[in-house]
């Protein structure tokens, strides 16, 4: 069985290299933002990143296929690199420091497509998480330089800490009385948004997290970093993965009492 250790190690190196870029960009007064189809922002460092990792990934594995949010899918084949240059974009174009380049490899089996390696880098905050399949999730600054990553044992949704990005998303799907009920239960709730809510969770400083509508590279790579950390990563739908459209992170111990308040019902 393939370990993914040289794959990380690459992933370590496209971050590098997409953080140079985006933080050089990052508060630049003339950062050009244009307006996608589906109405959310695009800077011109989300392109610039992507194009900067599809450059690498080409050289050093021209036989995996990339899907990425700016410029879609290329290649075939039982191995595919996710990306997303800038989760967080408008965060980024407003000078807030929270967002990430999200980086994942994921490989084919019996199931179909699961993330193996995830990557994320928050260079504005000073941070970085990632995993490996089998191998545990860590932070800190490099490979070298790590903390192991570990979710917490709370067992209880008094004294639980739920995270999430926004309430819109939930009162647009007529699902937000199922969001409020649960926040009621629970100790503390906070909207911190994007990558960061899973993140927290692998670390055990948040206990779960949801959110209504993500895109695939929105997920890949939270979603091996969580379950490396010992958490569960599911759609709303329960479906393990970053498959349903959707997510619910928790530390497993409340996993289904999560999808008890926020999970789709026939």
């Amino acid at each position: 069985m393939p370990d993914y250790l040289d794959d990380l190690r690459l992933a370590h190196v496209l971050a590098d290299a997409a953080d140079a870029t985006t933080m050089d960009r990052f508060k630049a007064l003339d950062l050009k933002v244009e307006t996608k189809p589906d109405m959310t922002p695009v800077s011109e460092a989300d392109k610039a990143a992507e194009e900067l990792i599809r450059g690498h990934l080409q050289r050093a594995r021209p036989r995996d296929a990339v899907l990425g949010e700016e410029y879609g899918v290329e290649g075939t084949g039982p191995r595919r690199w996710v990306i997303d240059p800038i989760d967080g974009t408008k965060n980024y174009v407003r000078g807030v420091p929270v967002w990430a380049t999200l980086i994942s490899l994921m490989d084919a089996g019996a199931d179909g497509y699961e993330p193996v390696v995830g990557l994320v880098s928050a260079p504005a905050l000073g941070r970085r998480w990632w995993a490996a399949k089998d191998h545990g999730a860590f932070t800190g600054r490099n490979l070298t330089s790590a903390s192991r990553l570990h979710v917490s044992r709370v067992d209880q949704l008094a004294d639980a800490s739920f995270a999430y990005s926004s309430l819109t998303g939930w009162e647009e799907r007529g699902r937000l009385d199922g969001f409020l009920d649960l926040g009621r239960q629970v100790w503390r709730t906070r909207a911190y948004g994007d990558f960061w809510p899973y993140m927290m969770v692998a670390e055990g400083s948040v206990d779960l997290c949801a959110e209504p509508e993500l895109s695939l590279w929105d997920m890949a790579a939270t979603a091996v970093i969580v379950t490396e950390a010992g958490g569960t990563f599911t759609g709303l739908d329960g479906r393990p993965g970053p498959h349903s459209g959707n997510a619910a992170a928790s530390n497993g111990l409340l996993h289904d009492d999560l999808l008890g308040y926020l999970g789709q019902r026939d």
